[in-house]
């Protein structure tokens, strides 16, 4: 069933802050993710309709990345009266997830999906915003803010409209040890756990908008470069060896996947439940708190390793009937997933289908992780010689539709850069902001700030004069005592796994070990 649908503005804003959360207002911030309210203007020919690219009022913008702006406005046709409704991502939100399998959405691109992609994208991101990933830090390895202030602290709570519900942590993992970050100060926080994510809700205002309660899982995925590709082991285990229900012994999964998922530290009061059981438990809560409204969602996202991660606990949630309503009928279970690698085997793919999961994925085509592993067998293989090699322990497939992008098409980005440029999440949100379907010019529909590209790495054309790597917290998160010295404040205490979790770990046939 092919739709289409009105774009949807959820912007976000990212805002300077010191060490203890507070708006630096001393120093100009800005409005990185501010969307205006775009306007669908007339169509041209055959060609879909693009949500109006207005011209941005940012004074900080580079005035070259203006000067492009403006030369591409006049593809449209502006009309002041034609605002985008609302209230259409309540009417469609089941197409969005995937209901039909995003059929006649992707090519020309559906608008409003984009939005949601990007939205979801920008929730996947805020794990690596708010990640402590500096080896100076003695807190290194965890979220820089509280939960509840999480999507204050990054100036995305009045645009997102989500709580934060639970923290996710998971414990060092040998198979892959450039996933984790470590302080360098001899007394830590923890010496073997790393905050990785996080779990949400959307409030009652958003999921009026929404058209239902969406409870949101975010995978944070490596901040290293892509080193943790080389840690791979490349060897498919039965998921059902780590306790993870299958009826299928042929469903197999990366053994270094499923190790980070399930391993668990009871010497670390941080990783005494492991993360599948830190996100199963929780899902429980929060589906029997909501289980008398009309309609919930969960949605997962992730990035690189956390997208493997996304797929591999959507595919638990699902398995294990987290998603089941006291009725019988279950929640849908979707992954939108950003430059994420290879998961499993056939049999896993089949299995998640045949259990309704829907999987979207992000890719830039020059990107070397979605290649991996799997790189001799894999679903590019003739299905025949794929047939053969099935019960070989490297033999990959993704899972799911996949949307590829290619940052070439993009004049803002170089075309030639580092392999890590091209697997950068603020990348593939700027990519999704430009695409209009296959062959059709490369055109900001959100009015998306290509700065961000440049975030975290030295992607944008030098011409634009983004300095690369800008993000930075003020003074590295040093501040003056009180007699004159510069040191690193203390933070909150941080809170391990919850009290409730006692409760419902059982009703999953899962033992409490705190």
């Amino acid at each position: 069933m092919a739709l289409s649908l009105h774009n949807l503005s959820l912007p976000t804003k990212i805002y300077q802050f010191d060490s203890s959360c507070n708006i630096v207002n001393k120093v100009p911030t800005r409005d990185f993710h501010q969307i205006s309210q775009f306007k669908v203007p007339a169509k041209r020919g055959n060609h879909k309709s693009y949500a109006l690219l207005r011209k941005p009022n940012d004074p900080y913008l580079s005035h070259s990345i203006n000067e492009i702006r403006d030369e591409r406005r006049n593809d449209y046709e502006e009309d002041d009266d034609d605002f985008i409704e609302k209230q259409a991502l309540a009417d469609v939100w089941k197409y969005i997830h995937g209901e039909d399998d995003w059929v006649g959405m992707l090519d020309p691109m559906d608008p409003l999906l984009r939005s949601e992609l990007i939205r979801y994208g920008e929730m996947a991101q805020a794990c690596y915003d708010a990640f402590d990933f500096d080896p100076f830090s003695k807190y290194c390895g965890t979220c820089r803010f509280e939960r509840h202030k999480f999507f204050d602290c990054l100036g995305m709570k009045e645009e997102h409209g989500y709580e934060v519900t639970r923290y996710i942590f998971a414990t060092s993992n040998i198979n892959l040890p450039n996933f984790f970050k470590k302080s360098r100060w001899p007394k830590v926080w923890s010496k073997n756990a790393n905050w990785i994510g996080y779990i949400a809700v959307s409030d009652d205002e958003t999921t009026k908008r929404l058209g239902r309660r969406d409870i949101t899982i975010a995978w944070r995925g490596t901040v290293t470069r892509l080193e943790w590709i080389a840690d791979l082991m490349d060897f498919l285990k039965p998921i059902s060896e780590d306790k993870i229900p299958c009826p299928d012994s042929e469903v197999k999964v990366e053994s270094g996947f499923v190790d980070l998922y399930t391993d668990k530290d009871e010497s670390c009061r941080f990783c005494k439940l492991s993360a599948r059981e830190q996100i199963l438990s929780e899902i429980k809560r929060l589906v029997d708190k909501y289980q008398n409204e009309e309609s919930i969602s969960i949605t997962i996202t992730g990035h690189s390793l956390g997208s493997a991660l996304a797929i591999l606990s959507a595919y638990d949630i699902a398995e294990t009937g987290v998603n089941a309503r006291e009725d019988g009928s279950a929640i849908p279970v979707s992954v939108f997933s950003f430059a994420g690698p290879r998961v499993g085997n056939v049999r896993f793919k089949e299995r998640l289908e045949l259990l309704g999961v829907k999987v979207l994925r992000v890719v830039n085509v020059h990107d070397l992780v979605p290649k991996s592993p799997g790189l001799f067998f894999n679903e590019n293989v003739p299905p025949m010689l794929m047939k053969c090699a099935e019960g070989l322990p490297w033999c990959y497939t993704h899972v799911g539709l996949e949307l590829a992008l290619d940052h070439k098409n993009s004049p803002f980005l170089k075309p030639n850069v580092d392999p890590s440029c091209a697997h950068n999440l603020e990348a593939h949100l700027h990519l999704l902001d430009g695409y209009h379907g296959k062959g059709q010019r490369f055109v900001l529909a959100r009015g998306r700030d290509p700065a961000l590209v440049n975030k975290d790495c030295d992607f944008l054309k030098d011409h634009h004069c983004i300095p690369p790597h800008w993000r930075q917290y003020e003074n590295k998160g040093m501040v003056k005592s009180k007699d004159g010295r510069w040191v690193q404040p203390d933070r909150p205490k941080l809170h391990d796994h919850h009290d409730d979790q006692r409760h419902h770990l059982p009703q999953l046939g899962l033992t409490s070990s705190f």
